[in-house]
């Protein structure tokens, strides 16, 4: 007996079926949210998630395409199946700087699919006006309440947000298409919107009944993602090929598993979930460790808005916030640090019941790692050939206790840094080193509190520990001096590894380290 197929590439639910593919059962998520609300329901969760999976379940499920649903918990329960029109309309294609005629474009197309497939003619001169009369003439033909199915919905704001003009115009549209909805409610059974972002109900749903928003919701806390428990139910075939390719026992395995693509919370609830595209590539491809969600792409306006907004990246980690903060915002008021949440760079770790806050961090090692690179060429504007050299050499003296080799590397890669983009003050150069360890996966932290002050950085690696303290009016023995007062290696002096202590000066006019003192304890 072979290994389950895997759905690779594959977003839509009949076909997956069909296929007889792996599918991790959330139809218990899904027969809870059509039978126990009513009215628009709206889920956000990160860019391949498994948002559009969702919707095309539940548009199989209004299909009354029970066959498809064979074994599942939906097909086993009280779910009265029967057929209902469907309007599917998915805003995740089209080049939206095109502004309102793009948009326009997309939704007319997705309009037309569906008035063919019910036998019904288009009419009406606007996009509002053939949605609307699409909605009444399909509850008239069949005497059955429409479903309306919109996945990412906000698509076209993302995709423009770098130009205000056009991101204006298609909030302007896109809030009198979806105010449709309101208008139609009569003719309506249930309506489903799923995006990444969830901007404020003046923005965009204003001219809309109530969004019943179950983003934050704990009983859908594992709709989109899959859960350390399906992981081992769904995915053990695997298990044994992957252990062996990656010369590792169960318990590494799935720990490294875990520490690579786990750790994505969405409620109060501690439930955490995988990435479900990392997953499926990991198996799929020979079971290797990489960035596969990352690289499907990083929206450029987040380097843009972390720059704009003089976000302080060394401590981005562990960065508390306010409920009211991020829950809803507006696209002419972004906020840098609920859309690295809503866009799945951040998590969240913990929920202060008492005091009403998020503490948030990066989700895992491939988010770590990648954001990391990713501010390197675009925060910082390295060059790659310095950067792969960088990464190329450093991780292995590192590991081997190389330090002032490490340290000369730093130095010609702070020089191939544009000096435009170099500031100087002790606070980016130490930033600067801070991210290009965590590019490189070590276990690095800065600004770290101990009894008698706080060490600017530490870089940890399976046997050795870096204990960094910059000084930019300031020699490098001032540094090493501060160390040796403040005590800063007592924490690590009982780790069995080997400590050093490393005196950096950053000088202003050359933009660079112009000294360091090793010492070795």
């Amino acid at each position: 007996m072979g290994l389950p197929k895997l759905p690779f590439g594959i977003q839509n639910f009949e076909k997956l079926r069909n296929l007889n593919c792996l599918y991790v059962d959330k139809t218990k998520q899904i027969y809870d949210m059509i039978t126990n609300n009513s009215g628009v329901v709206f889920l956000a969760r990160p860019r391949r998630f498994g948002k559009s999976l969702i919707c095309s379940a539940i548009g199989a499920v209004f299909d009354n395409k029970r066959e498809l649903f064979k074994g599942l918990y939906i097909d086993a329960s009280d779910w009265e199946w029967e057929t209902y029109p469907v309007i599917r309309i998915d805003l995740n294609a089209g080049n939206y700087y095109d502004g309102q005629i793009a948009l326009y474009s997309t939704i007319d197309c997705a309009l037309k699919s569906c008035s063919r497939q019910y036998g019904i003619p288009l009419e009406g001169s606007s996009s509002s006006e053939k949605f609307s009369t699409l909605i009444e003439c399909l509850y008239t033909k069949f005497s059955k309440p429409v479903v309306v199915i919109i996945d990412e919905y906000d698509k076209p704001l993302l995709s423009t947000i770098d130009k205000p003009e056009i991101c204006e115009q298609l909030r302007t549209a896109l809030k009198g298409f979806y105010g449709v909805l309101k208008t139609s409610d009569q003719y309506l059974k249930f309506v489903f919107l799923t995006g990444v972002t969830k901007f404020s109900q003046v923005s965009v749903f204003s001219d809309l009944n109530q969004v019943n928003d179950i983003s934050f919701d704990e009983d859908y806390a594992d709709i989109c993602g899959i859960t350390q428990e399906e992981l081992e139910q769904n995915f053990e075939p695997f298990f044994d090929a992957a252990m062996k390719e990656n010369e590792l026992d169960r318990e590494g395995y799935l720990g490294k598993l875990k520490l690579f693509y786990n750790g994505y919370r969405f409620t109060d609830k501690p439930i955490k979930v995988y990435n479900p595209f990392g997953l499926i590539n990991h198996f799929t491809k020979k079971y290797k460790f990489q960035s596969f969600w990352y690289n499907t792409g990083t929206p450029a306006f987040l380097m843009k808005l972390l720059s704009e907004q003089k976000i302080d990246l060394v401590n981005l980690e562990k960065i508390e916030v306010g409920v009211n903060e991020f829950v809803n915002f507006s696209i002419d008021k972004l906020d840098a640090l609920p859309i690295l949440y809503q866009t799945g760079y951040l998590t969240i770790i913990n929920f202060n019941k008492d005091e009403n806050f998020y503490t948030f961090d990066y989700p895992n090692l491939e988010v770590k790692t990648a954001f990391a690179d990713s501010l390197m060429k675009d925060y910082f504007g390295c060059r790659g050939t310095e950067q792969s050299s960088f990464v190329a050499k450093v991780p292995r003296l590192l590991r081997a206790g190389d330090i002032d080799e490490v340290m000369e590397h730093i130095q010609s890669f702070l020089a191939g840094i544009p000096y435009d983009l170099a500031i100087a003050n002790e606070r980016y150069y130490q930033t600067v080193i801070h991210v290009l360890f965590r590019m490189l996966g070590f276990d690095t932290d800065s600004e770290i509190r101990i009894a008698k002050g706080r060490l600017d950085t530490k870089v940890e690696t399976k046997n050795n520990v870096y204990c960094f303290e910059f000084k930019l009016n300031g020699t490098a023995q001032d540094a090493i001096n501060q160390i040796n007062t403040k005590d800063y290696l007592t924490p690590w002096l009982k780790s069995g590894k080997k400590l050093f202590k490393i005196g950096v000066k950053f000088d202003c006019e050359e933009r660079n380290v112009t000294d360091w003192i090793i010492e070795r304890q």
